[in-house]
């Protein structure tokens, strides 16, 4: 490595002081927030605590619900705006780190490796423990307040019996409990979010978090549910299931939203989603019948607890819906023998995004409503006008996409969508001795984006990289050619010699090679299109202040219309007794205004980037229109120049093709020497299982575990 000390100039000092100290004031504002979810359930927390803050809320203009609005709305709202300023100067700031090592501690390794949990580290389940402890330690808490007050009332002769008292008291704090669940169920898919790389965590990597909290949430909810209707069925109350109080819960809305909650959780069954993926995409837009009609259920002034987690996932959708609306200049496609496609694109020059990213894609003539989600291969830096992802024909709609690519009357264009890049805020390979990446079938695709990145930082910086083992497994021999696409495709050739780059590829399938099958892709090239334009940043290179503009400017502009309503509509009518004025109408007001809110902040803030970008796409175009449009060697067409001589040959003689066998992971692992050694894995998810496994059996140290994996 270089140097052991980098000096660092006064920007990077201050950007350095001015992150810490945003990270030490979204860690006190955590702390504060899961204060007051350990305290809610306590009777001080209830009878002396929110008497004393709703008197310095209970306004004219927010009436009952300004306390809940300042306690649990805003404080969550504020991290994440924060946490954007936070990336963005963590961007601003971000340079090669060319000596520190950051080593792997034992907290971060797998724990449980096999089960329904999937591969999880000891942080996560410490993390997974305190979350159901809380849920406990609030259930108990209410429920033993709830029976200790029941035991000590007398039995009425007419009124219900003390066990149905208490099953309505669980039914009651089961809902309670449940919405703790809600308020996190939407922040790991939501892909934009600040939040989650605030706390060193992706949306790709966070689905797993949405799962689980899913089934905990439903089946809180359901047994919600079934608590109460075994009590009206009890105490002939059954005519309760249709009520639709004006004021209070309303029962009917919460049937409704329970009911579309259990449509969606049967559709995630594993062996039911892997069969019929359509009806699990579908139905999983059933959200909005959930959260709409949970709202009517519980009123708008105790949702806003579960708020911002919503907030902040109807933010990232609006912005996804206004960047999903316009097609993309698809350049070409490389059609691989092995049926799998490269789709090679025009991008901005401000776009920019770190390896292991993906892009969500959807292609109006295979289905229009369909989005799925794909590894970017392309390199931001070394290919600044192109970005690229490959499609392995595996499942309905790849397959109908491979067959239309691969057809022998080619195509002139293909309109496409894209919604993204998504990826991790930040990456440091440099951490490693040697970076293991282990693939099998297309798990071999964020692999290929990881190795141009080192490519960039050698060729680019000079500075030494990580030895770099690839192993791969593909079943066929045809699947060789997923190799061609590891080196980046540009009009300048990169030197790779300095780099210590050794692939190991396995082939289980075929015993020999077979010269008759192809292994040199194909390619297609597509007509420019005056409608189409380069893939940009939908708020711009400053996305991040963009995107914490749109969530502080929205939410005050809410509190101000909301304000404006409250004291000369509801006001008058109400004199803030929560008695009169009806709750659904409140909630629909609420939402309504939530919704116009975020439309308008949002559309100011992508049609004042929109300039720029349309002025970058007419670049582009004159760039297109001044070279031939089917010469390879024109600077928008060198997607799919043929590779230099040294390059390739440098790639060809550091692979080592193994036929009609598995790799031996124990033995490779084992050998690779390092006192640190990143270990990837990413494929399916025995795979991934059995290198955990290897990785956290403490034969070794050296080995530091990573799964790449993306559940969506």
């Amino acid at each position: 490595m270089a140097q052991e000390n980098v000096k660092r100039s006064p920007s990077q000092i201050k950007y350095t002081m001015v992150k810490s100290i945003i990270r030490l004031f979204v860690f006190l504002v955590f702390l504060g927030l899961l204060f007051i979810f350990i305290m809610m359930p306590v009777t001080t927390f209830k009878q002396k605590w929110i008497p004393k803050i709703q008197a310095k809320t209970n306004s004219t203009y927010f009436g009952v619900q300004g306390f809940r609005i300042l306690i649990y709305t805003f404080p969550l709202l504020l991290i994440a705006t924060l946490g954007c300023v936070y990336i963005h100067i963590a961007k601003k700031s971000n340079q090669i780190d060319n000596g520190k090592k950051h080593e792997t501690t034992i907290w971060k390794r797998p724990m449980l490796v096999k089960g329904p949990l999937g591969i999880v580290s000891i942080t996560e389940i410490a993390f997974l423990l305190m979350f159901i402890a809380l849920l406990v330690w609030t259930l108990a808490t209410y429920l033993h307040n709830d029976f200790s007050s029941i035991a000590s009332s007398p039995e009425e002769e007419h009124g219900p019996k003390v066990w149905q008292e208490k099953l309505e008291s669980v039914g009651l704090r089961l809902g309670l409990v449940g919405n703790i669940c809600l308020v996190l169920l939407f922040f790991p898919v939501t892909r934009g979010t600040s939040v989650l790389p605030m706390f060193g965590l992706t949306s790709e990597g966070s689905i797993k978090y949405h799962i689980w909290l899913g089934h905990v949430l439903m089946t809180i909810f359901t047994l919600h549910g079934v608590c109460y209707i075994i009590y009206w069925i009890s105490t002939n109350q059954i005519s309760q299931m249709l009520k639709w109080n004006k004021i209070g819960v309303s029962n009917l809305a919460g049937e409704i939203s329970l009911l579309a909650g259990l449509f969606l959780w049967v559709a995630t069954i594993p062996k039911l989603r892997r069969k019929f993926f359509e009806l699990f995409f579908y139905t999983h837009n059933l959200y909005i019948i959930f959260v709409i009609f949970f709202v009517f259920h519980v009123g708008i002034s105790f949702a806003n607890i579960m708020l911002p987690g919503f907030y902040l996932f109807m933010v990232d959708r609006y912005l996804r819906f206004l960047q999903s609306r316009r097609g993309v200049r698809l350049v070409s496609a490389r059609v691989l023998p092995c049926e799998a496609v490269e789709l090679n694109f025009s991008k901005g020059h401000e776009l920019s995004y770190n390896p292991t990213s993906v892009m969500f894609i959807n292609v109006p003539s295979i289905s229009k409503l369909q989005w799925h989600p794909f590894t970017i291969t392309s390199n931001s830096n070394l290919e600044q006008d192109k970005l690229s992802v490959v499609i392995k024909s595996e499942g309905t709609w790849t397959k109908k996409l491979y067959k239309l690519l691969s057809n022998p009357s080619p195509i002139d264009r293909l309109q496409i969508s894209v919604e993204g890049p998504y990826g991790p805020a930040s990456t440091n390979y440099l951490r490693h001795d040697t970076l293991v990446m282990i693939s099998g079938g297309s798990g071999i695709t964020p692999f290929i984006s990881i190795i141009r990145e080192l490519i960039y930082l050698s060729t680019t910086f000079k500075c030494k990289t990580p030895n770099i083992v690839l192993i791969c497994s593909f079943k066929n021999t045809s699947s060789l050619s997923m190799l061609d696409l590891i080196l980046p495709i540009s009009s300048t050739p990169q030197d790779i010699s300095d780099m210590q780059l050794q692939i190991e590829a396995y082939i289980t399938r075929d015993k020999e090679f077979k010269s008759d099958i192809p292994i040199h892709p194909q390619t297609l090239w597509f007509k420019p299109n005056p409608t189409d334009a380069p893939i940009h940043a939908i708020l711009g290179p400053n996305g991040w202040i963009w995107l914490g503009a749109i969530i502080s400017s929205s939410f005050i502009i809410f509190l101000i219309i909301i304000g404006i309503i409250t004291r000369y509509y509801i006001f008058p009518i109400d004199h803030n007794t929560n008695k009169i004025f009806s709750y659904p109408l409140r909630s629909f007001i609420h939402m309504l205004a939530i919704c116009v809110s975020i439309v308008v902040v949002a559309s100011v803030a992508v049609l004042s980037n929109k300039k720029q970008n349309a002025r970058e796409a007419k670049q582009i175009q004159n760039m297109e229109g001044s070279t031939p449009t089917v010469s390879p060697n024109s600077m928008i067409y060198n997607a799919d120049r043929e590779l230099e001589s040294f390059p390739y040959q440098s790639l060809v003689e550091t692979t080592n093709v193994h036929y009609g066998a598995r790799p031996d992971l124990s033995r490779l692992l084992l050998e690779i020497k390092g006192s640190s050694v990143g270990v990837f894995a990413s494929g399916p998810k025995q795979l991934r299982q059995n290198v955990a496994t290897i990785c956290s059996s403490g034969l070794v140290e050296n080995l530091h575990f990573e799964s790449i994996s993306f559940t969506w």
